[in-house]
């Protein structure tokens, strides 16, 4: 497959846009229409996605392009205890559905006779806590003030992990265009579900449909203005490239492996574990067609 002759710096802003904005645009379709069931299938093929990228490309170019095998691993160490300690600290947050850390708070603080109910449900109860019917209850008012607080700090959390995605994404480029396409493709196939949470923290929160959208709409230039900053500043640093690709390695098996795959472990019945698998499946299919493709 011919792969079209952009410029590096067009691909990078290709490739941050689709992985921000377009990522948020979706996830919008998804949490505003409602098709939250879709939501565990995106997560199982963001899985196999992700660790596809990791193993089939980004590691053999970090390896390769390194001078230090030993430098390349000692960073993959280390950014996978950097991010276990960001996401304590609570600013490199993943939330992919209603039985998340963050939702669970937010659920038992402003709906707490909807814990149990389905996915679908509990989203429809958002709406009795528009502002409107809170001015009427001052003591859930008083959950409301709280959780937006929380909504928005979960809302700087991401725009610091869409900024670094940028970074990712300009790094892979950098190196080589069919690195970048499929480290994009992995960072967008995270987003979407990753959004769609946002999306549903912020409606907990209080927050109207619009104004939720407007928030990661604003977030999600962050990937956009991480990939332009790296685009110039690692032209002069070239040699730190392979092992940002260790950190962008790092950040993909934490997220997959710490993060994804025990939300799959709820489901146990054997029809949803056949299908988490074929997806996962279809998730790393998909990296190494496109490796292929791409030769």
């Amino acid at each position: 497959m011919t792969i079209p002759d952009f410029s590096v710096l067009t691909w990078i802003i290709l490739s941050s846009f689709a992985g921000g904005v377009l990522s948020v645009s979706l996830a919008a379709m998804f949490a505003l229409n409602l098709r939250i069931a879709w939501v565990p299938m995106l997560v199982s093929y963001a899985i196999g996605a992700m660790l596809g990228a990791v193993f089939l490309e980004i590691l053999p170019h970090a390896f390769h392009e390194a001078n230090s095998i030993e430098g390349v691993s000692a960073t993959i160490l280390l950014g996978l205890l950097l991010f276990f300690v960001l996401e304590k600290l609570v600013i490199w947050r993943h939330c992919h559905g209603q039985h998340c850390e963050v939702h669970a708070m937010h659920t038992e603080q402003n709906c707490p006779e909807h814990t149990s109910v389905k996915p679908s449900t509990q989203y429809r109860a958002v709406k009795i806590h528009s502002p409107s019917i809170m001015h009427h209850h001052p003591h859930h008012a008083h959950h409301l003030h709280d959780s937006g607080r929380s909504g928005m700090m979960i809302m700087i959390g991401d725009t610091f992990h869409n900024f670094v995605d940028g970074i990712l994404i300009a790094a892979a480029f950098l190196l080589d265009v069919k690195l970048g396409m499929v480290t994009a493709l992995a960072i967008i196939s995270h987003e979407i579900p990753q959004e769609v949470g946002d999306f549903l923290i912020l409606l907990h929160s209080g927050y109207s449909k619009k104004q939720a959208f407007i928030f990661n709409i604003v977030s999600s230039l962050a990937t956009l203005l991480g990939g332009l900053l790296a685009y110039f500043a690692l032209q002069f640093l070239m040699s730190w490239v392979p092992y940002i690709l260790s950190l962008a390695a790092a950040s993909m098996l934490y997220v997959a492996v710490a993060d994804l795959i025990p939300s799959l472990h709820k489901r146990t019945e054997l029809k949803a574990t056949v299908s988490q698998v074929l997806l996962i499946s279809l998730g790393v299919f998909t990296v190494g067609i496109m490796h292929i493709l791409m030769e």
